[in-house]
């Protein structure tokens, strides 16, 4: 699913208008009875029932006019409070005004002083925020900002216009407050905003309204940045022949595992069997051994040289040979930061083929040497969270995730997952998946080590390395879901997202 930015969004309205002849008073009014649909849902009856609009001066606030023109001809006692400056109101904003006062209500202008005001706010069964939208550059100030603290103050279900007020549209940014929407409303297509970063928190329930932009306009929109949807993941997941033999589905390696550390090589390689990998080998430090050969009974362990308690440097050479025949590898998990450690790292940067996944510790020994990704061959994917992007050399300092990764992906040609909240994932070419699944319940040690599991399974199995990251954040979020639906998000495991990654994948046998 394409997520536009606002630039791309205004050009297709103005494309849609002006070459295609479509009204925007129409979209406009489209796209306000959408909203208020979705506000009359809100309450539990509309006999006696109140709502507060908030409306910029802009189109945003276009649309919140005409919803209150909507809920005023339902009967529901509807306010419409002006925030900003009437001046600035734009020709279809002051037709839906027009038509409100036809239809008996009327535009407010909103003063912080006014006690009635504030009062019915404060009462009001719905409240629809449309003060900004897509328009926003910058943190609210003067009467926005104390619009805002009124809409978050109420305590009523809010539905938002296309983007909750405060929250930048293109980033997901939050510069200063922002409103906290029950629900919001956007109209086409979704913004990346709305997917990642802080404004993801914002928008709570989303729903993509269809407001009349042609379809064929739509489909011709011109896009770099993504969210899978479950239809989508579901097509693009390999299927599963039915004459077929474990040497069909993936040979995979994982280097992981010290002392100390014999979770993470587990969880990683019991991840990529519940994802359908044929075959999982597993190499870890010959000192942890036992233990990894105990836990793992489906994934085939074996022994690499220790020197003292950590990997020995000649380990490298020894488990190249066996990488060399695998069609993904993992390294990293669990590894430890030792000289062994890092010669293994460089080595597979220098001589595996099939596509390599470097997370934990192999992140941290890859910042070292970041310029050997560049020119290299084969494909190669990280999958730091934000401490480990800076340490990468990934700058964060602007909060533009996608902005941030997408540089890092393009500059040193790899796939970059960042994760945290809409899990971002770059490719090399620019294009950006934004994920849209996933709870703080899975904000726990091991987590990661599940998610790599899943795409070095995926790899394994022949899928691209940019659709198969994406694919792999959208299952292990999806198996998260599944697991705070069950145990609750304080008591979910790592552990117990394996077991439910079946139930998230659950795709058909294909002839």
């Amino acid at each position: 699913m394409k997520l536009l930015s606002a630039a791309q969004m205004k050009e297709l309205d103005r494309k849609a208008i002006d070459e295609m002849g479509v009204s925007s008073t129409e979209l406009m009014g489209t796209a306000a009875r959408q909203v208020c649909l979705a506000a009359c849902a809100c309450l539990e009856t509309t006999e006696g029932a109140t709502a507060a609009v908030f409306c910029g001066p802009g189109n945003n606030g276009g649309d919140g006019i005409a919803a209150a023109r909507f809920l005023t001809e339902q009967g529901i006692l509807t306010r419409a409070l002006l925030v900003g400056d009437r001046e600035k109101m734009t020709a279809d904003t002051k037709e839906m005004e027009r038509r409100l006062e036809a239809a008996g209500g009327e535009l407010e202008p909103f003063s912080p002083e006014n006690v009635s005001q504030k009062a019915f706010c404060q009462t009001a069964g719905v409240i629809i925020d449309a003060i900004f939208g897509i328009g926003l550059r910058a943190a609210p100030k003067g009467d926005a900002e104390v619009a805002i603290d009124w809409i978050n103050q109420s305590g009523a279900p809010v539905v938002a216009a296309d983007v909750p007020s405060g929250v930048l549209a293109d980033t997901g940014q939050v510069p200063g407050k922002a409103v906290r929407a029950s629900r919001t409303v956007t109209f086409t297509l979704p913004k990346p905003g709305l997917y990642t970063g802080e404004g993801s928190l914002f928008c709570g329930v989303l729903q993509i309204a269809n407001i009349g932009i042609p379809k064929e306009l739509v489909e011709a929109a011109e896009c770099q940045t993504f969210a899978l949807t479950e239809q989508e993941v579901r097509t693009h997941l390999p299927k599963r022949k039915k004459d077929g033999h474990k040497g069909d589905f993936g040979k995979v390696g994982i280097v992981a595992g010290s002392v100390g550390y014999t979770g993470a090589p587990t969880l990683a390689a019991k991840a990529a069997m519940r994802s359908g990998a044929g075959l999982v080998f597993l190499y870890v430090p010959r000192n942890i051994y036992e233990i990894e050969a105990v836990k793992n009974t489906e994934a085939m362990v074996f022994p690499l040289p220790v020197e003292g308690d950590v990997l020995a440097e000649a380990a490298a050479e020894e488990v190249m040979y066996q990488l060399s025949s695998h069609d993904a590898c993992l390294i990293g998990p669990g590894l430890g930061q030792s000289d062994g450690a890092r010669a293994v790292v460089r080595a597979a940067l220098g001589t595996v083929q099939s596509p390599l996944i470097l997370d934990a510790d192999g992140l941290n020994l890859v910042a070292e040497h970041i310029h050997e990704l560049d020119g290299r061959g084969a494909p190669v994917v990280l999958t730091p969270h934000a401490g480990e992007f800076r340490r990468l050399g990934g700058h964060l300092e602007e909060g533009d995730r996608i902005g941030a990764a997408r540089a890092f992906a393009v500059s040193h040609g790899c796939v970059l997952v960042l994760k945290g909240r809409g899990t971002v994932t770059a490719l090399p070419d620019g294009t950006v998946y934004l994920n849209s699944t996933g709870n703080s319940g899975m904000a726990k040690g091991g987590s990661g080590d599940v998610l790599s599991g899943v795409l070095l399974a995926l790899l394994g199995q022949g899928m691209e390395p940019g659709l198969a990251a994406a694919t792999a954040v959208f299952l292990h979020g999806a198996a998260g879901d599944l697991c705070a639906r069950q145990w609750g998000e304080a008591g979910m495991l790592p552990s117990d997202l394996i077991e439910l990654l079946p139930r998230a994948a659950d795709t058909k046998e294909s002839k």
